[in-house]
């Protein structure tokens, strides 16, 4: 690419909106990308679609990348956006440069350990929940034992946080119901790093990096010893997460041109 800006898409999860989310990365990595920061295709409309699923955020993914005119991009995901950039990546591999995981709500279900499935069989009691129980549920269930959760910001709520329960149900529904092509992951030969948070749940974030280990033949895990899901490192330790992925894009394009 020469000297233009690495082209890059970044998706959040299913709470903060993107602009938010990765308000402090962006800070860091200045002009050196053309960023687009983009929501989940979940909260698009006032109600998640009838028919969502992750090729409904695929899609999206694929629409905001044609609008920018990348032909191929990095893509940078975390949470629920990290479960949609494992299917971009098992669907669209010829439009990726690299992949970026902070802790992707999902990975499919295929080669889960026993310890791993058990945990995430517990999400499945939040679609019978709703309200403030549900997201104090949804937290817990993502912290390592005894770590406590961030409280919420005093005051009223804002406004998008009305979309928020009934998203975050779609995504599980659809998580619970579908898997992944890890065939297609496996064949998958850019290079992928992946964000751990050394408190999140062990059972869940940790054995996931290991799975996925597994999977992609070019993986790379750095963890973050006191970061946890709900205070991300791209949030809080931004300057760090930017250093990671700039050596992970500078690495993908010049693999590329070799």
């Amino acid at each position: 690419m020469g000297e233009c800006p690495w082209q890059v898409i970044l998706l959040p999860g299913g709470v903060l909106p993107a602009e938010s989310a990765y308000r402090a990365l962006l800070t860091e990595l200045g002009s050196e990308v053309d960023a687009r920061p983009k929501e989940l295709e979940v909260y698009a409309a006032d109600a998640p679609p009838p028919d969502y699923s992750l090729e409904t955020e695929v899609a999206g993914i694929e629409r905001v990348a044609d609008e920018a005119g990348f032909k191929r991009f990095h893509l940078v995901g975390y949470s629920g956006g990290g479960a949609s950039s494992l299917a971009f990546a098992a669907s669209r591999p010829e439009r990726l440069l690299s992949l970026a995981l902070m802790e992707p709500a999902f990975a499919g279900w295929r080669g889960m350990t026993d310890a791993e499935r058990s945990h995430f069989e517990r999400f499945r009691s939040l679609l019978d929940m709703d309200g403030p129980a549900m997201l104090a549920k949804f937290q817990a269930l993502q912290l390592a034992p005894g770590v406590e959760p961030a409280p919420s910001p005093p005051g009223t709520p804002p406004p998008w946080m009305a979309k928020r329960p009934a998203g975050l149900h779609a995504m599980l529904r659809t998580f619970l119901g579908t898997d992944l092509d890890l065939a297609a992951l496996r064949r998958f030969d850019r290079p992928v790093w992946f964000a751990l948070g050394g408190r999140s749940n062990p059972d869940y974030y940790a054995l996931m990096a290991k799975r996925l280990a597994g999977v992609f033949p070019d993986f790379a895990v750095e963890i973050f010893p006191d970061r946890h899901h709900f205070d991300p490192p791209h949030r809080i330790e931004p300057a760090r997460v930017a250093t990671s992925l700039r050596s992970l894009w500078a690495r993908a394009e010049h693999d590329l041109a070799r």
